[in-house]
């Protein structure tokens, strides 16, 4: 029996959230083409009862804070630093190689570490053959393995190098389940993801969603939550006119979410104005962001 924590490391946009998404075979991490989507820390579990658990962090794309929430974000970067068995360093093809190589230096790691060279179907002309030469000659790089994490390309692949590394172990968590994460979180984050999807760059940043109320009925879920921003006119912009866009996100979000908890949901909305809440370490917290 093999057991162990692969946790993903990468610049933002390199495809964390859409490889975690890949290799568990479920929608366990929002995705967007939008930098910096991730802010938590989201471990899932992949389990073959009798074989292996493999215990998979996405964690929050590395940046230079500057909000108190992109602390809280690092934060949840040091964690997935301290407990990794394995590290997988995910790398879109088409970034630049030496400031990829200056984060990945940093973080020092002192277990195996797989570099994952993602999005080959999109790669430009010699980018491959270029960044396998860069990274074979690094210190940090055990091993490299080619996919397209939207694709599903060389999933399989990757999966075996990861088994290849991981101790022999009892399982951390029931293989029963699927993440240490509650409901309510996942919840939350699919009316995140609803936001970055329906609006420009600017309003998804300054938003966070709190779920109040998750009440499970005979014939539905009740879900009550609150999308916090900073100003009166994000709010204006968030209702839409009439109730244009919230109506839209909630009818988006909805759908997601049914065939998440896989039952009927009643889905209501409410905007809140909380100013400079990234920076707020009382609302950071009520937030979720600890």
């Amino acid at each position: 029996m093999k057991s162990g924590f692969v946790n993903i490391f990468g610049r933002p946009n390199a495809g964390k959230s859409t490889l975690l998404n890949a290799l568990i075979g479920e929608k366990m991490a929002i995705v967007s083409s939008k930098v910096q989507t991730t802010r938590h820390r989201i471990k899932a579990f992949l389990n073959k009862p009798g074989e292996y658990q493999i215990i998979f962090s996405d964690t929050p794309g590395i940046i230079d804070p500057k909000y108190k929430l992109h602390e809280k974000m690092m934060g949840s970067v040091k964690s997935a630093l301290e407990d990794a068995d394995v590290a997988l360093l995910i790398v879109d093809s088409n970034e630049d190689l030496d400031e990829v190589d200056a984060i990945f230096s940093s973080l020092r790691l002192r277990v195996p570490c797989i570099v994952v060279l993602n999005k080959i179907d999109r790669a430009g002309n010699g980018r491959i053959a270029l960044a396998e030469t860069f990274f074979a000659a690094k210190p940090y790089c055990r091993q490299i393995v080619k996919i397209s994490a939207l694709e599903k390309v060389h999933i399989n692949k990757l999966l075996d190098a990861v088994l290849a590394l991981l101790p022999e172990g009892n399982p951390f968590y029931s293989e029963d389940d699927l993440s240490d994460l509650p409901t309510k979180f996942f919840v939350g984050e699919m009316i995140r993801e609803k936001i970055y999807e329906l609006f420009g760059d600017e309003i998804p940043y300054h938003t966070a969603v709190m779920v109040n109320e998750f009440k499970e009925k005979e014939s539905l879920v009740k879900i009550q939550a609150d999308i916090i921003v900073n100003r009166e006119t994000q709010k204006a912009i968030i209702i839409g006119d009439k109730g244009k866009m919230i109506k839209q996100i909630g009818t988006n979000a909805r759908k997601d979410i049914e065939e998440f908890i896989q039952q009927k949901v009643f889905l209501e909305l409410f905007v809140k104005v909380r100013p400079k809440w990234r920076d707020n370490e009382l609302q950071l917290n009520e937030y979720g962001y600890k």
